[in-house]
C-alpha cells in the first residue's frame, strides 16, 4: 500500500506523572550540537556466521577472556573495549559528557549489549546528539509533504476510532506527540543513532536511550530491519512487538547490571512533558509493543532456552497484535473485505491508485476503548485502572470487549471529489466509512457491540427514531450518523455526514425499523447481515493514513 514511511527509529523513554508513557517519534535531517564518528558507518572486522553462532564460551568472564580479543569473534569486546571496562565518565552526577569522551560510551556500551544479548555488530554505530528544539524542527519536516488525499484519510481513519476529532488535524495531533517526549531514533538510512538532549547547551547521553538504539542497530546488521514490516496498522503493530520486545528486553537488562554490576553513566533529567498534552488514544497505540512486546519476546527465549527462538522469529514475525497480546496462541486471522456497495455519488477513497483501508487489529480498538480513560468528562469504556498494571510502563491489552478479535478492515469513502479538496480536515466531516469486523464467537461480537455503543453514548449520540440501529451525534467533533448492523459473528459499523447519506456509502444501512442491539444483548438476537467476508487489504502508515505505528524505536 500506499507509504511514505522511511525505515527509522525513535527511542521511547517512560515521562509524565504516576504512569509510564512512552511516545514515538520520527526521524528528519539530522542537526547535530554535537557528534561522534561522523560519516559513513565504518566496518569492524567480522564474520557474520561466527558472530551468530556465538556459544556461551564467546562471553568470556574476566578471568578466562581470550588474550587477543577480537570484535569479529570475542562477544562483549569492541573496538578495544571491554564491556565491563571502567571510564572517567562512570558515576557522574549527570549524563552530559564532552564530545571527545563519546566514543568510548558507545563502543562499551556496544560491548554491553552484545554481552547481553549474545550477538556481535559488524560495523561501527553513529551516534549524533541535537537538542530538543532542533529535533521539534526537523520533526515537523516529516509531516510536511502529505497530499490532501493522504491527510483526508488520516483524518477520517482516526475519527473512526474517536481519536483525533474533526477540529484537529491528525497529522498535527501525531507530530506534537512524536516532537515532546522523543529520547532518540536509530535511523536504518544512514545507520546512525541519534539522541535527544533536553539540555540544549550540553551533551546529554541517556544510557538506556543508548543501549536501546544500540539494539535496533545491531538487529539491522543482522536481521536488516528494512525487510520488515506490515501492509496494515495491526501488522506493523506486531512486528515492532517483536523489534521493540527484543530492544526493550536488553535495555531492562542493561539497567539491571549497572545498578548491580557494572559502572555506568549517570543518570539523565527527568523529561518535563506534562500528561495534559498527550492524545492517549494514540499514545495508547503506539505503545503496544513496547508493553506486550518484551513478554512475547520473553516467551521466546524462555522456549529455546536462550536468544536463539528470538533470532528466527525475524524470519517469521507475528502478523497479528493478537499474537503479541497472547504469546501462546496460535489463532489465524479472519479475511474481512468491504466491497464497494456505495451508490454512484460515492466511491472508495483511492490514494496513490489504492483504496484507503486498514485492518486496526485488537490493539488499535483497545486504545479506541481506553482514549477516554484519563479524560475525567466522560467515561470509558476501557477505564485507567483496568488498563494500567502495576509494574512500571506494562499495559494490560486483553479484555473482554474485543478479545474475541478475529480481523477487520476499514475503507473511506467520498463524494464529489473530497479526496482532492484543499482542507482535508472540513472535507472529513463530509466522508465516510465502512468498519467490518470479524469475531471468534457470538458472545465476542456482542461484547464489541456493547462496547462501541457505549462509545457512542459517551459522544452524546442519540438514537434515530424509526431507523434500526442507528444514532446521530449533532455536534463537535464526531458529529454524523453511524448505523451497526450485526450478522452472527460480523459486527459492521458505516458512517456518513447524515442518517439519509448511510444507505448511500453502504447499500442497505439505516433501514426502516427499530432496534435490534442495546448493550447486554442476547448472542441469539442476531441480524440479518450484509454479505461473506473475502480478504484483508492495506492503509497507509504515518502521514499517509491510519497506521499510526511509530517507527522503529
Amino acid at each position: 500500500m500506499r507509504s511514505t514511511r522511511t525505515r527509522s527509529s525513535v527511542a521511547l523513554l517512560a515521562v509524565l506523572l504516576t504512569v509510564t508513557v512512552v511516545t514515538g517519534g520520527l526521524t528528519g535531517p539530522v542537526v547535530a550540537t554535537a557528534a561522534a564518528n561522523s560519516g559513513d558507518s565504518q566496518p569492524l572486522p567480522t564474520d557474520p556466521a561466527s558472530a551468530l553462532a556465538a556459544t556461551d564460551a564467546s562471553s568470556a568472564t574476566q578471568a578466562d577472556r581470550p588474550a587477543n580479543p577480537t570484535t569479529e569473534d570475542t562477544v562483549g569486546y569492541v573496538a578495544g573495549y571491554w564491556y565491563d571496562d571502567e571510564l572517567a565518565v562512570d558515576d557522574r552526577p549527570s549524563p552530559v559528557v564532552d564530545e571527545d569522551e563519546l566514543d568510548p560510551i558507545v563502543y562499551r556500551a556496544m560491548a554491553r549489549v552484545e554481552r547481553i544479548r549474545n550477538v556481535t555488530f559488524d560495523e561501527r554505530v553513529d551516534v549524533t546528539v541535537v537538542s530538543r528544539a532542533e529535533y521539534r524542527e526537523t520533526n515537523g519536516d516529516r509531516f510536511a509533504n502529505l497530499t490532501s488525499g493522504d491527510r483526508l484519510e488520516q483524518n477520517v481513519a482516526y475519527e473512526a476510532l474517536f481519536v483525533v476529532d474533526r477540529n484537529t488535524a491528525a497529522a498535527d495531533a501525531t507530530e506534537t506527540l512524536y516532537g515532546d517526549a522523543v529520547a532518540g531514533y536509530y535511523d536504518p538510512g544512514t545507520d546512525q543513532i541519534v539522541l535527544v538532549s533536553e539540555n540544549a547547551d550540553s551533551l546529554e547521553v541517556n544510557k538506556r536511550t543508548l543501549a536501546h538504539e544500540l539494539v535496533h542497530a545491531l538487529q539491522d546488521q543482522r536481521f536488516d530491519l528494512s525487510s520488515l514490516g506490515g501492509a496494515t496498522q495491526d501488522e506493523e503493530l506486531a512486528v515492532n512487538g517483536l523489534v521493540e520486545g527484543d530492544a526493550s528486553l536488553v535495555e531492562r537488562e542493561y539497567e539491571s547490571r549497572c545498578r548491580d554490576e557494572w559502572r555506568c553513566l549517570g543518570p539523565a533529567d527527568e523529561p518535563t512533558n506534562q500528561a495534559t498534552e498527550i492524545n492517549w488514544g494514540l499514545y495508547f497505540t503506539v505503545y503496544h509493543p513496547y508493553s506486550d512486546g518484551p513478554d512475547y519476546v520473553e516467551q521466546l527465549r524462555e522456549r529455546a532456552e536462550g536468544w536463539s527462538a528470538v533470532n528466527a522469529a525475524y524470519d517469521d514475525p507475528p502478523s497479528t497484535t493478537s499474537a503479541v497480546i497472547r504469546p501462546s496462541s496460535e489463532r489465524e486471522p479472519a479475511d474481512v473485505s468491504v466491497p464497494d456497495r456505495s451508490s454512484e455519488d460515492w466511491d472508495q477513497l483511492r490514494v496513490d491508485g489504492e483504496v484507503a483501508n486498514d485492518t486496526v487489529g485488537e490493539a488499535g480498538m483497545v486504545a479506541m476503548f481506553a482514549a477516554d480513560g484519563r479524560d475525567r468528562s466522560r467515561p470509558a469504556v476501557i477505564e485507567a485502572d483496568e488498563l494500567f498494571e502495576d509494574s512500571p510502563g506494562s499495559y494490560d491489552y486483553d479484555h473482554p470487549v474485543t478479545n474475541g478479535w478475529a480481523g477487520d478492515e476499514l475503507v473511506v469513502y467520498t463524494t464529489d471529489g473530497a479526496g482532492n479538496e484543499s482542507e482535508p480536515t472540513a472535507a472529513a466531516g463530509r466522508a465516510g466509512y465502512v468498519w467490518r469486523t470479524e469475531w471468534q464467537s457470538g458472545g465476542d461480537a456482542t461484547a464489541f457491540a456493547d462496547g462501541y455503543l457505549q462509545l457512542l453514548e459517551s459522544h452524546d449520540a442519540e438514537s434515530v427514531d424509526g431507523r434500526r440501529d442507528t444514532y446521530v451525534i449533532d455536534d463537535g467533533g464526531y458529529a454524523g450518523a453511524y448505523y451497526l448492523e450485526r450478522n452472527e459473528t460480523t459486527i459492521t459499523i458505516v458512517r456518513a455526514p447524515s442518517v439519509d447519506a448511510l444507505s448511500n456509502v453502504e447499500a442497505g444501512a439505516a433501514p426502516e425499523g427499530d432496534d435490534t442491539l442495546s448493550i447486554g444483548d442476547d448472542e441469539t438476537d442476531l441480524v440479518p447481515g450484509f454479505g461473506p467476508l473475502i480478504a484483508i487489504a492495506a492503509l497507509a502508515v504515518l502521514g499517509t493514513g491510519l497506521r499510526i505505528v511509530v517507527d522503529r524505536g
